[in-house]
């Protein structure tokens, strides 16, 4: 039987299906789609640079993050093609979900920042470079290839060997650590929540939904901890919401439906390595020769992981099952 073509939010989705062999070759993963992950994980990683230099409270620079970003990301997603539809409830159930994940995300991992160390903040708080990439192999069924699989081994080493020395496990920095571990797992639901909802829907639009859709969560998490809300100066939360979550999630979200988890789970190892250089370049945390070879182990496998062959099975098409590709009028 026909079936009718599903409603969308945005006119052009980011997704291969329905496009002839030619247009599927052009929207295949490209140079622009990988260079837009690598710039994403960039400007993400400056996110802690930008939280310890607001006057606000932690959960409140979060809230700030996602309001302040959202004329942007809606100016965006209109460009994109954007029009009012009516979805189906599954599909605002998981943006929904997706965008109280994030924001919880936020909250936790700011709460982190400001209690531990920032190489401790962004290896806890990215543990969904394990974990998203395990997600794909197990539940979305997308298997690396050798060069992958090899790719993804280098890349824990090099993250691993990078972040060693500054790995503390105490007294002073253990609740901090725990805060940012718990937003790694956060992120990951929502990069879970996010993948599913682009299999439908182009990129501005699945974030500025699910950017919406965190912004009450947020305050009510900043008010309920008596935090201070309303700053004096704006210049660090300007640019926490243009850097992390304009620039950088609006990347994070364009490459989620290009590449599958394992890409992304190992170009999340960027954060670390920038993480790094910041903490030299501003605090005076200088790079020794076990971060360097780190580096050149992480720099390795990115290459390594672009130029292997693609896998048989995206991770769009494993979840563009027929709930989330028909969506019903209401």
């Amino acid at each position: 039987m026909h079936r009718p073509d599903p409603q969308r939010l945005s006119s052009v989705p980011d997704t291969p299906h329905g496009l002839t062999p030619a247009a599927q070759s052009v929207a295949a993963p490209g140079l622009i789609a990988f260079a837009a992950l690598l710039v994403a994980n960039v400007a993400l990683a400056f996110g802690p640079w930008f939280v310890r230099a607001t006057e606000v409270g932690p959960v409140a620079a979060g809230f700030w993050r996602l309001t302040l970003a959202v004329p942007f990301l809606v100016v965006l997603a209109v460009q994109q093609g954007a029009r009012p539809m009516r979805l189906g409830w599954k599909l605002w159930a998981g943006l929904l979900a997706g965008g109280v994940c994030f924001a919880a995300d936020l909250g936790t991992w700011h709460l982190g920042i400001l209690r531990t160390t920032l190489a401790n903040a962004t290896l806890f708080g990215n543990v969904a470079t394990l974990i998203f990439p395990i997600y794909g192999f197990l539940i979305a069924r997308s298997w690396p290839t050798r060069t992958q699989g090899f790719a993804l081994a280098l890349a824990a080493a090099g993250g691993a060997l990078l972040l060693g020395r500054s790995y503390q496990l105490d007294a002073k920095n253990l609740a901090g650590d725990l805060f940012c571990l718990l937003a790694g797992l956060l992120y990951t639901i929502y990069f879970v929540l996010m993948a599913r909802a682009r299999a439908t829907l182009a990129p501005m639009s699945a974030l500025t939904l699910a950017t919406l859709a965190g912004i009450v969560p947020m305050l009510v998490f900043a008010l309920a901890m008596g935090e201070r809300v309303m700053p004096t100066h704006w210049g660090p939360l300007i640019g926490l919401a243009l850097c992390s979550q304009v620039l950088g999630q609006g990347l994070m979200i364009y490459a989620l439906g290009r590449f599958t988890p394992l890409v992304i789970g190992i170009a999340l190892l960027i954060q670390p390595v920038v993480a790094g250089i910041v903490g030299w370049l501003v605090y005076g945390e200088r790079l020794g020769a076990a971060d360097l070879v780190g580096v050149v182990m992480v720099a390795v496998a990115l290459v390594l992981v672009r130029r292997g062959p693609p896998p048989e099975v995206p991770l769009e098409d494993t979840l563009d099952t027929p709930d989330f590709e028909r969506q019903e009028t209401v």
